[in-house]
């Protein structure tokens, strides 16, 4: 094994220990975070109250040495609150410009859902571009830049659903689950001072740039590459029917029972991510090329918020992680 990547393993496994001081469980929304930031890209945790997901972004902001702000969105929060605006000076009679909280490494979205569109798309120019445009500047974002978002999927008043457009801007999307009897115990014990407890840097921005570096020398085979092509096609039926393309063909005939459930399917972002997404576990198991497990595993997460359910899917219940476990099972690995 290359000398490399057992390092990349062991610091791994290193914040997730330093991770635990507060955290009880929860172990794959920190390995989700870790591969967005390891990718470049943005996450978005959704999870009822109490479960620990601003804790978990805030906590995993410090220990990486990276700045971070958090912004609590809200129903009464602006545009400019989030991006940044253009000030008038009144003495000199010039505008000057006064940059906003996205200008950090981590920007900590809290509850993103309460605040409606027009603030949600101000974070996606810096999302897909990283630079904001202010006035008639634009202005680069430091890197490395990442968003971390959370939101309450439960609640109805007061809360505005993410636009198709921003959602596909997230690299993953991650549901935090209920907690185990056995963490609960645990976590009732802590009285709530968990947030309290310190926790020490361990990640540098050089390790964190070693770790991308290896990234892009993870190999994945050229039938991964096609059996990823395929999961992502067999997420969009209706559509790839009338283009008759090559993995139309293969995948089409064995999804046909799942297309009434599909009103959209992935974009070819959603490919990327997969391939992103599979490379960094098989970066984290200390391993330099991609297994067929390290796709199965990261395509819940990197395809579940780009797809677009049917009003049938929702009468009968049938969610996306239900679709994308059915594609899994009736694709052969390759």
């Amino acid at each position: 094994m290359n000398e490399k990547f057992t390092q990349c393993k062991n610091l791994f496994e290193s914040i997730k220990l330093e991770v635990a001081k507060r955290i009880i469980g929860q172990n794959e929304v920190i390995e989700e975070i870790l591969t967005a930031l390891v990718c470049g890209g943005h996450i978005l945790l959704e999870g009822v109250p109490g479960l620990a997901k601003t804790l978990s972004v805030k906590t995993f902001a410090e220990i990486s040495g990276l700045g971070f702000k958090r912004i609590q969105f809200t129903p009464d929060l602006l545009p400019a609150d989030v991006s940044g605006t253009l000030i008038y000076e009144q003495n000199s009679g010039t505008f000057s410009v006064r940059k906003g909280p996205v200008f950090t490494n981590i920007v900590i979205a809290d509850e993103i859902n309460r605040s409606p569109a027009k603030v949600q798309s101000a974070l996606l120019e810096a999302m897909a571009e990283k630079q904001v445009t202010i006035g008639e500047e634009t202005y680069p974002l430091p890197s490395p830049f990442l968003v971390l978002a959370t939101q309450n999927p439960i609640e109805q008043e007061g809360t505005y659903n993410l636009p198709e457009a921003e959602l596909d801007r997230f690299l993953v999307k991650v549901l935090v689950p209920y907690p185990s009897a056995q963490e609960e115990i645990a976590i009732v014990k802590t009285a709530g001072k968990a947030g309290e407890v310190p926790v020490s840097q361990i990640l540098s921005a050089q390790d964190l740039k070693e770790m991308q570096t290896l990234l892009d020398t993870v190999n994945c085979d050229e039938k991964l590459i096609d059996y990823i092509v395929s999961i992502v096609s067999a997420t969009r039926p209706l559509q790839e029917k009338k283009q008759s393309s090559k993995i139309a063909v293969r995948t089409m005939p064995k999804c046909d029972d799942i297309s009434r459930y599909i009103s959209f399917g992935c974009s070819p972002r959603a490919g990327i991510a997969l391939l992103q997404c599979a490379k960094a576990r098989a970066l984290f198991a200390g391993r330099d090329f991609v297994l067929p497990e390290d796709i199965k595993e990261s395509a819940p997460s990197a395809l579940r918020h780009r797809i677009v359910l049917s009003y049938e899917a929702m009468a009968d219940g049938v969610t996306s992680d239900d679709l994308i476990q059915k594609i899994l099972e009736i694709l052969p690995l390759p």
